[in-house]
């Protein structure tokens, strides 16, 4: 045998043994559980006592064998898969069949021994098992003499006693009836004290009496004497003997129980079974001679072959014929009738006599089925655990054991419900009895298809996800987790919506207070806030975050967690009410682009992917321990609006997995530090400001689209149009592509002569009808779509329709540049 085989067989054969161990026990104790009335109070030795629970265990064992396969091989699989062992072997060139052929074997073996087990020694305990109840039911309960009450358990004896002594055992006043003789209350015997004392033998009762009177009438009348006679007598101490029987535990062999099915193996079953079918087909065939030759059928001999030859008479077709007599009609009528009923009630009876041999050869039938099926079930609920462990990859005794219960179960059902269809002869017994192994065999194939070709089933996560989703629900029945939710923008709806179809509580939801804007100075609501009144949802709108009044809410709302998503930074009075922890949504990939607009900067500086993440609040800036981190690549043709969008979509799962990770107390925390690589630079997000917008024209053209896209679609990036009379326009910009010179009729070349000749950066390139371009440092930035102050949003071929002589133009060099430069220096420091 090979040390990989050696390994393999002692990972799974520890647990396996173990786990049967642990089941079994939980099994007893239910079985104590039900028979716990009948032990107590017996005075049964240890010994018995445990012999009982013994045999109750080994009855338990067609139910344990199967949980503890699928549990083990789950294990043992999903330890090798959670510690990457089973990778390494698959590295290797080894294959799965091969890693699972040792387990196979095994549990091959195994299941031959479960045979073994369900054929000889099951039986053999429920023989002992029925035999110990009978013996046990037989014992009678301890005596145990009530105060102030006459106590009539001693057979022949009625007693009385006032009070007693439970550390002495000793009695007071004391009546005792003696009622052995059959004459009812002739004796009767009174004591201030007496002290009982059960023999070892537990056949007699010794009542040792103190300071009392014994009362003795004759009750007896002989001719004309009708006077009775009453003896009194005395004494200080007096003792009684009393017999009883069947206080003493007495076990017995009487092999009453031998012919029942679950006491049988395998031969005797199969001897029953024979004897039982020559017995039916016996009663059958002097039922259906009974049939044929009843005085109820006329023509019985008609239908047998041996004697139809002999029969020459034709049929006379006027038997046929409608009877005309009123008389004569009902009359047939009557007899057809009484026949009907005659054969009704022999087929009632032929019913009720083959009831009682066809119901226990049912029963037969089953039981030997059921010593094979048990043996095959439990090696086909190996090729359902050790599947599973390879691909949940999972050890140890928590989801293995949850999923490996449900199989379990599901087994159960199905046999139940297999074997009680076929005692009722629903289904044969074979089907009954195989309904569980035809219903697992199928779910055992896919599994292991499933992990040999290392595929998903139905993709891992779903499964994990059904599991949680199954414990929130559990757990929400329980206590359902309490939320306080913070934000403001658009990008705190999705989040916000997402939290209450999963179900959560929200208790309050915090956002910044309402103010006037526009020209109008109409007072305007945060996008948060116009949800959560749509949601019915209380709304807080403090000043001040540090407000006593707003602590004092929020403590009496009692939050399970505080989620934040786009909102203001919290002092620790706020982030420390939650039971659970505060966490907040941020959409980059932290420790970079920490800061109020990380969205934007990502795209100003050009990043190729950014993200949403998950993490802690504490004191600092988006400093906090990370949770989740999910990554979103920008594509060359994004704006901010749309990455804006989509991660508003990605934000929404983050939430709802940060939560739940959070209540179940399962996911990761790592520091900050650890995600930074070697001398990476940290970017900044800041505020975004007028003079960021502002398009400095001596930048690349590159730097100036990516501007452009970061602003996009708000605030804006814009610059000012100047004319040769001085005149100033403003001229938003919301999409643009960088230009080469080959556009305005410029050899390619002569770019920087051109741009030189024209006056530099900030030139304006257009025919006037199709493009406009603007020159920059190095090359053209050619317009997309535009805006003039007071106008609305347009394409450029549309803006140059009303916007004549373009060239005459030239865009001012504005402040984008400094401002980045800024941030960039400020990020080396």
């Amino acid at each position: 045998m090979k040390k990989l085989d050696q390994y393999l067989l002692k990972a799974f054969l520890g647990p396996f043994v173990a786990i049967l161990l642990i089941v079994i026990f939980i099994l007893l104790m239910q079985f104590l559980w039900l028979y716990i009335d009948e032990l107590v109070g017996k005075g049964l030795s240890l010994k018995v006592v445990l012999e009982f629970l013994g045999w109750g265990a080994t009855t338990m064992m067609p139910l344990s064998l199967p949980l503890a396969m699928v549990l083990s091989s789950m294990m043992t699989l999903g330890n090798l898969a959670e510690n990457s062992e089973l990778v390494a072997l698959k590295a290797a060139g080894i294959p799965l069949t091969r890693i699972m052929q040792p387990l196979m074997t095994a549990s091959f073996i195994l299941a031959i021994g479960t045979f073994f087990v369900s054929n000889n020694l099951v039986p053999t305990a429920y023989n002992k098992i029925y035999e110990l109840r009978e013996n046990i039911l037989k014992t009678k309960d301890e005596i145990k003499i009530p105060t102030k009450t006459f106590y009539n358990g001693i057979e022949g004896y009625v007693l009385r006693i006032d009070s007693n002594n439970r550390r002495t055992g000793m009695m007071y006043q004391v009546m005792v009836y003696d009622h052995s003789s059959g004459k009812g209350n002739t004796s009767l015997t009174i004591a201030d004290s007496a002290l009982m004392k059960m023999s070892d033998d537990k056949t007699f009762l010794t009542f040792a009496l103190y300071n009392g009177c014994n009362y003795q009438e004759t009750n007896s009348i002989s001719g004309r004497d009708t006077t009775r006679q009453l003896q009194r007598t005395e004494f200080t101490r007096q003792e009684m003997i009393i017999p009883v029987q069947n206080y003493k535990f007495e076990k017995t062999n009487t092999g009453r129980y031998s012919d029942q099915a679950k006491c049988m193996r395998l031969k005797d079953l199969t001897n029953d079974q024979d004897s039982i079918r020559v017995q039916l087909d016996s009663a059958r065939r002097q039922q259906l001679h009974l049939l044929m030759y009843d005085r109820a059928l006329r023509y019985g001999s008609q239908i047998d072959t041996s004697k139809r030859a002999s029969l020459h008479s034709a049929f006379d077709p006027s038997l046929l014929e409608p009877i005309v007599d009123l008389d004569k009609n009902i009359s047939v009528h009557n007899d057809a009738i009484n026949n009907i009923n005659s054969y009704i009630t022999t087929l009632s009876g032929f019913e009720r006599e083959s009831f009682a041999p066809s119901f226990t050869l049912k029963l037969i039938d089953i039981e030997i089925y059921k010593k094979f099926s048990v043996a095959l079930i439990f090696f086909l609920l190996f090729f359902i655990g050790a599947p599973l462990g390879a691909l949940i990859r999972k050890g140890g005794l928590g989801v293995p054991a949850i999923i490996s219960i449900l199989f379990f179960v599901l087994y159960y059902i199905v046999d139940i419900v297999g074997s009680k269809l076929a005692r009722d002869g629903a289904i044969d017994p074979l089907t009954g009895s195989f309904i569980a192994c035809a219903v697992l065999a199928p779910i055992g194939v896919f599994f292991t298809y499933k992990a040999i070709n290392d595929e998903p089933i139905f993709g891992t996560g779903s499964l994990k996800a059904a599991y949680k989703t199954v414990k929130r629900k559990i757990m929400n029945m329980i206590h359902r987790t309490s939320i306080i939710y913070m934000g403001t923008p658009e990008f705190a709806v999705a989040p916000l919506k997402a939290i209450l179809e999963k179900g959560y509580d929200v208790k309050a939801v915090v956002t910044v207070p309402d103010k006037a804007s526009g020209r109008g100075m109409a007072v305007n609501q945060s996008a948060v806030k116009k949800f959560a009144l749509e949601a019915g949802l209380p709304v807080l709108q403090p000043e001040n975050l540090k407000d006593p009044s707003f602590i004092s809410e929020l403590q009496r709302l009692k939050p399970d967690i505080i989620c934040v998503v786009a909102f203001r930074l919290l002092p620790r009075e706020v982030f420390t009410t939650a039971r659970i922890g505060c966490f907040n949504l941020h959409a980059a990939l932290l420790p970079q682009y920490r800061g109020a607009a990380p969205i934007n900067w990502a795209i100003i500086n050009g990043e190729k992917r950014t993200g949403v993440t998950s993490f802690l609040i504490d004191d600092g800036v988006d400093t906090g321990m990370i949770m989740i981190r999910e990554q979103c690549l920008i594509e060359e043709q994004d704006s901010a609006s749309t990455v804006h969008d989509r991660l508003m979509e990605m934000g929404a799962q983050t939430v709802l997995q940060t939560i739940d990770g959070m209540v179940e107390d399962d996911i990761e925390k790592r520091v900050q530090k650890s995600f930074i690589q070697g001398a990476e630079v940290l970017h900044k997000a800041p505020k975004l400001s007028r003079e960021l917008c502002h398009i400095d024209w001596r930048d690349t053209s590159r730097h100036i689209v990516n501007l452009i896209r970061g602003l996009s679609d708000y605030p804006c990036a814009f610059t000012v149009l100047s004319d040769a009379s001085g005149k100033e326009l403003t001229l938003k910009i919301f999409s643009a592509f960088a230009g080469d010179a080959a556009v305005a009729g410029v050899a390619a070349g002569d770019v920087a002569a051109d741009v030189a000749a024209a006056g530099g950066p900030g030139c304006v390139v257009s025919d006037g009808r199709t493009y406009l371009g603007i020159r920059c440092e190095d090359g053209i930035v050619m317009l997309k779509e535009v805006q003039l102050a007071g106008k609305k949003r347009i394409g450029i071929e549309e803006f140059l329709r009303g916007f004549h002589d373009p060239e005459s133009y030239r865009a001012l060099n504005g402040t984008s540049r400094s401002v980045i430069e800024a941030v960039r220096s400020s990020e080396l420091v």
